[in-house]
């Protein structure tokens, strides 16, 4: 089984007192997001779980008790996104300088195989545009080379439930484009441009949920919970399915998501697993970490 730590929220950066209680405790609740009296227990016990996946934005919290998980026998890889935004679209994220710093120190704990950079969302705008990316994905890549094997982009999708933070973006002078991404003036350079700087600095470079086919441009669609390298860096062989949970583009094999949505406090505005900061505040202060679940 593996564990994903967690697509619905950073379990890393606001949560890593609570992880740590349910690993030593060897299960965890998870309540149905859809109907919270319906509740699963996942055991967490290292004999039942194969990897654990976190996704982050700030890792620091988690980094004292990686020895620890270390020493219990988990295998766990993370999936670290690290863009350099407006803080309009990104308000609370930490800086790009003291992201990078801290994704240098992850590597350096865990390997540079088990640490993969996130460069999406891609937000396409008048006030991010080509040149803004390109760019900032320079700088990027630049500091991360030889800490991390492979890039990860994809192009923001605009949720239903976002559609009111993108039009309070715009009140910011923040204009995203009318129309498909790929239809942006210089679509085709960024993503040729990206490919070729991941390149340069020793990085492979895949789509995540794409339905965009960037395979032209030398961008391959990718998994981002990945038997494929899990075999690699792991040298284990599972024998698992797309997660039929996830989007058609979605090409991750199935995993056990032990987060929560409305819990992350980054306020991130294309963030599609909050639909509201206010109610993610008072979920997060309600928290208990000694609790079985995240939030009850």
């Amino acid at each position: 089984m593996i564990i994903s730590a967690s697509r619905r929220t950073d379990i890393p950066a606001f949560y890593a007192p609570w992880f740590m209680n349910r690993i030593r405790s060897g299960w965890c609740a998870v309540p149905n997001p859809f109907n919270r009296r319906q509740v699963s227990r996942i055991s967490l016990r290292p004999a039942d779980v194969d990897v654990i996946v976190f996704w982050t934005r700030n890792p620091r919290p988690l980094l004292p008790h990686l020895a620890e998980l270390d020493a219990r026998g988990y295998r766990c890889y993370f999936q670290y996104t690290l863009l350099d935004n407006p803080r309009a679209v990104d308000p609370k994220t930490p800086p790009a300088d003291a992201a990078i710093a801290a994704f240098q120190e992850l590597a350096a704990h865990v390997g540079p195989q088990r640490v993969i950079w996130r460069y999406d969302p891609i937000v396409l705008s008048d006030a991010t545009g080509v040149d803004y990316h390109l760019e900032r994905f320079a700088r990027i890549a630049a500091a991360l080379q030889g800490h991390t094997p492979r890039a990860v982009i994809s192009v923001m999708d605009v949720y239903r439930k976002i559609a009111p933070r993108l039009r309070g973006l715009a009140a910011q002078g923040i204009e995203l484009g009318a129309g498909p991404a790929e239809e942006t003036p210089g679509f085709a350079t960024l993503m040729q441009g990206l490919a070729a700087l991941a390149a340069r600095h020793g990085m492979e470079i895949q789509s995540c949920a794409e339905e965009i086919d960037l395979t032209g441009y030398g961008i391959a669609p990718g998994k981002c919970i990945d038997d494929g390298y899990i075999r690699r860096v792991f040298g284990l062989e599972l024998d698992l399915k797309k997660d039929p949970s996830q989007r058609a583009a979605c090409g991750c094999v199935a995993s056990r998501d032990i987060g929560m949505y409305d819990t992350c406090l980054f306020g991130c505005a294309y963030c599609y697993a909050t639909s509201s900061f206010a109610r993610a505040a008072v979920h997060h202060a309600a928290h208990d970490p000694a609790g079985e679940a995240l939030i009850r």
